[in-house]
C-alpha cells in the first residue's frame, strides 16, 4: 500500500471506530438547553418554592436573616421579640412570584418558616408545617388568589417539626415524618389521628453526631405504603398500622444521602398504560461520602459522589442498579419533566450541606432519560453563570422551563467577602425541547380547558395541533404533580404516564383520548399539570384536577 493511501485508511478506520462506541460514551459529552434570567432582585433567598394552580410561585426563606431586600406592604411590620435577628421587622420574608408578569409581591409571615416543610390539599391550597424556634410547632395555609397572603394555626402540630419531610396521602391528608430529634409521625388535618405515632426507623438510621437522616426522602408507592429513605436505608411503611412492609438493601457503598449529606431523590414516571401492571422506581443521585460533615467542619472538604442508585420498589426482590453521573454533585435538585425525563441540576462537587461546608459549584445541569439503556441515560447541558449552593431550589412551570432560585450559604444574608455570596436572582433553564427547531413538532392543546375536573379511571379526550407530521406512535400525554422543593428535596413530586389512542380530526388536528388514574394510590387527588408529549416534546401544560 502506498504513502499516498495511508491518510484515507487511517481516516475510514477512525470512522468505524467512532461509529462502533456506544452512544453512552457520547451523550455524556452532549450539551443542550438554554438559560435566562428572569429578575435580579426577589428581595429574599428562595429557599422553598411552591407551584400553585393559578400559575404564581410562593418562596420564603427565614424570618430571623435579618433585614430582606423587599418591605412589606402598607407599611406592616412583623414585631416578635423572640426573634434572634430584630424584634421589629418591617420586611418580607416570603413572596409570590407571578410567572407571567415576571414579577413579585411581598407576603407577610409571622413565625419561622426555617428548614419548614408543605405539600398542596387537593383544593389546592398550600399547607406548611414547622420551622425554628415559635415556627416549630406551627401550621400556616396559603390560598391560590390575587390578593391572599398566609393564614397561621399556631400549635397546628403536635411534635416540633425542623427538616421534616410531607406527603400527601390518598385520602387527602398529610402525613408529616421526621425531623430533628423528631422520631415520629402525625398527620394533617388532625381529623381522627390527634396523636404522635413512632418511627424506630428513624432512630436506627440517626447518627446523633451528625443527624443524617434528616429530609427524609418519602415517595407514595403504588400500593399505597410509603418508601422512605433515610441515611443510606430505606423501608416500605404501612402508615396505617405503623408497620414496616418491607426492608430494601442498603445502598450500594453505604454512604448517606439524606441531609446533611444530601443527594436527591425522585419516584420515576408511573406508566399507567391500559393491561399493564404498574410498576415503581426510586431514583436517588448524590450526595457526599461518609465522614463528609465532620471533615467540611476542619476545612476539609470531601469530593461529592458521582453515582446515582434506582430501585423497583414493586419488585418481590428488589436490587439497586447503581449508574455513574456525568459530574459528581451534592445539594442537587432533581426534577421530573414533563417528558419524563429527569433534570439534576445546581449544588456542589465537594463538602455537604450546612453553613459554608459547600465548595466548587456544579453549574452544569444533567438530564437523565430513564427508558435509555444503562449506560447511555446521562447528558451533559449548558452551563449556568450563577453558583446555587446551600438553600438553592428549582421546580417545574407549566410552560415545560425550570424555575431555578436561591443559594444562601451563610447564617444572615451577606453580599460581599464570602466565596459565595448570597443570591436574590431568580433564572430559568429551558430544555432543549424548547428550542425553535422543535416547533413544527411541539404539541399545542386547544380542547380542554384549564381547571377541568377528572374523575379516578374516567376518559378525558385531549384535542391538539401540530403543525408539523405527527408520529402518532410517539405521543403521549402525562400528569404532573407540582413539588414543595427545599433542601434538593421536591416533596409530592409524581409524573404519570397516560396511555392512549390518537386520531386525526382535521388539518394539523387531532385527539388523543386517555384514562386516568385508577385510585389515590396513583394519583392523590389535587391539582396536576397535564401535558401532550410528541416525539419526547411536550406542549404547554394545562391544570387539571383529579378528585
Amino acid at each position: 500500500m502506498s504513502k499516498t493511501h495511508i491518510p484515507f485508511f487511517l481516516l475510514w478506520q477512525l470512522l468505524l471506530l467512532l461509529a462502533a462506541v456506544p452512544s453512552r460514551r457520547l451523550l455524556c459529552h452532549a450539551a443542550g438547553g438554554q438559560w435566562k434570567f428572569l429578575l435580579r432582585n426577589i428581595g429574599i433567598s428562595a429557599m422553598h418554592m411552591q407551584l400553585l394552580n393559578n400559575d404564581r410561585v410562593v418562596m420564603f426563606d427565614r424570618t430571623d436573616f435579618g433585614l430582606s431586600n423587599i418591605s412589606l406592604p402598607d407599611g406592616k411590620c412583623r414585631v416578635d421579640p423572640n426573634d434572634s435577628a430584630l424584634t421589629t421587622d418591617c420586611t418580607a420574608h416570603s413572596v409570590e412570584y407571578d410567572v407571567a408578569s415576571n414579577s413579585i409581591r411581598p407576603l407577610m409571615v409571622l413565625t419561622d418558616v426555617w428548614c419548614s416543610s408543605g405539600a398542596l390539599m387537593p383544593d389546592g391550597r398550600l399547607v406548611q408545617t414547622g420551622g425554628y424556634n415559635d415556627g416549630d410547632h406551627v401550621v400556616r395555609v396559603f390560598r391560590p388568589c390575587k390578593t391572599c397572603d398566609w393564614q397561621e394555626i399556631g400549635l397546628g402540630l403536635i411534635q416540633r417539626r425542623w427538616y421534616a419531610t410531607n406527603q400527601i396521602l390518598p385520602d387527602g391528608r398529610q402525613i408529616i415524618i421526621g425531623g430533628r430529634r423528631a422520631f415520629n409521625y402525625e398527620f394533617y388535618p388532625k381529623t381522627g389521628s390527634t396523636k404522635l405515632y413512632n418511627m424506630p426507623f428513624l432512630v436506627q438510621t440517626n447518627d446523633p453526631a451528625i443527624e443524617n437522616n434528616l429530609y427524609p426522602f418519602v415517595h407514595l408507592n403504588v400500593d399505597g405504603n410509603l418508601f422512605i429513605f433515610a441515611n443510606n436505608r430505606a423501608i416500605l411503611f404501612d402508615y396505617s398500622k405503623g408497620v414496616v412492609v418491607r426492608t430494601y438493601p442498603q445502598i450500594p457503598g453505604g454512604d448517606p444521602r439524606s441531609y446533611p449529606s444530601t443527594g436527591s431523590s425522585v419516584l420515576l414516571p408511573l406508566k399507567n398504560l391500559q393491561g399493564a401492571a404498574i410498576e415503581a422506581e426510586v431514583l436517588i443521585c448524590g450526595g457526599a461520602p461518609k465522614g463528609s460533615f465532620r471533615s467540611a467542619g476542619s476545612n476539609n472538604f470531601v469530593g461529592a459522589l458521582n453515582t446515582c442508585g434506582r430501585i423497583k420498589i414493586t419488585d418481590t426482590a428488589p436490587q439497586w442498579a447503581m449508574e455513574t453521573m456525568p459530574l459528581a454533585r451534592v445539594m442537587g435538585d432533581m426534577v421530573l419533566l414533563p417528558n419524563g425525563n429527569v433534570i439534576i441540576i445546581n449544588g456542589a462537587a465537594a463538602g455537604t450541606a450546612a453553613w459554608e461546608y459547600g465548595r466548587d459549584p456544579v453549574l452544569k445541569p444533567v438530564i437523565y432519560r430513564p427508558d435509555n439503556p444503562a449506560g447511555s441515560r446521562f447528558e451533559v447541558q449548558n452551563p449556568t453563570t450563577i453558583p446555587r449552593m446551600y438553600h438553592s431550589t428549582a421546580i417545574l412551570l407549566r410552560d415545560g422551563r425550570v424555575l431555578v432560585g436561591g443559594s444562601n450559604p451563610h447564617m444572615y444574608y451577606n453580599f460581599t467577602g464570602v466565596l459565595f455570596p448570597t443570591e436574590l436572582s431568580l433564572e430559568a433553564f429551558s430544555p432543549a425541547y424548547l428550542e425553535s427547531g422543535s416547533a413544527n413538532l411541539r404539541p399545542k392543546i386547544i380542547s380542554s380547558a384549564s381547571q377541568t375536573k377528572i374523575g379516578y379511571g374516567k376518559q378525558l379526550t385531549i384535542r391538539f395541533t401540530v403543525s408539523g407530521a405527527l408520529n402518532a406512535k410517539l405521543v403521549s400525554a402525562t400528569m404532573v404533580a407540582p413539588s414543595f422543593t427545599t433542601h434538593s428535596y421536591g416533596m409530592n413530586q409524581r409524573l404519570l404516564v397516560l396511555g392512549g389512542n390518537v386520531r386525526t380530526v382535521g388539518k394539523s388536528t387531532y385527539e388523543v383520548v386517555v384514562t386516568a388514574p385508577g385510585s389515590g394510590n396513583l394519583a392523590p387527588s389535587g391539582f396536576y399539570l397535564l401535558f401532550v408529549v410528541h416525539e419526547a416534546i411536550p406542549s404547554e401544560g394545562i391544570w387539571v384536577q383529579i378528585q
